[in-house]
């Protein structure tokens, strides 16, 4: 019976420490608001960077009201495009699409 025990707890631990690090670190909760966003900022869009794509701004969520972000370039994943974050409508909410890569 020891043997068992000693052997389930050899094996507890693993499987434990699997479990937390299976979740991906950049995961964030589901961002949902009834507020309709304010309208896009134009932002001058820089020049060619070779080896990176732009990622134009966008309004986040505070908590309170929205906040700007400004632009920032995105490493380029040979083989995809750069598919920006975007607020989309369905009913009276806006939920919020993070930017990711396409293939």
């Amino acid at each position: 019976m020891n043997v068992l025990r000693s052997l389930f707890k050899l094996l507890l631990v693993p499987l434990t420490l699997g479990a937390l690090s299976s979740a991906p670190a950049f995961a964030q909760p589901e961002v949902i608001i009834r507020e309709a966003p304010p309208p896009m900022r134009m932002e001058p869009m820089p020049g060619a960077r070779p080896g990176y794509a732009w990622d134009r701004g966008h309004w986040r969520w505070e908590g309170r009201g929205y906040a700007w972000v400004p632009g920032h370039w995105q490493p380029v994943r040979h083989g995809a495009r750069w598919e920006p974050g975007h607020w989309q409508a369905r009913g009276p909410n806006w939920y919020w699409i993070e930017g990711h890569w396409v293939r």
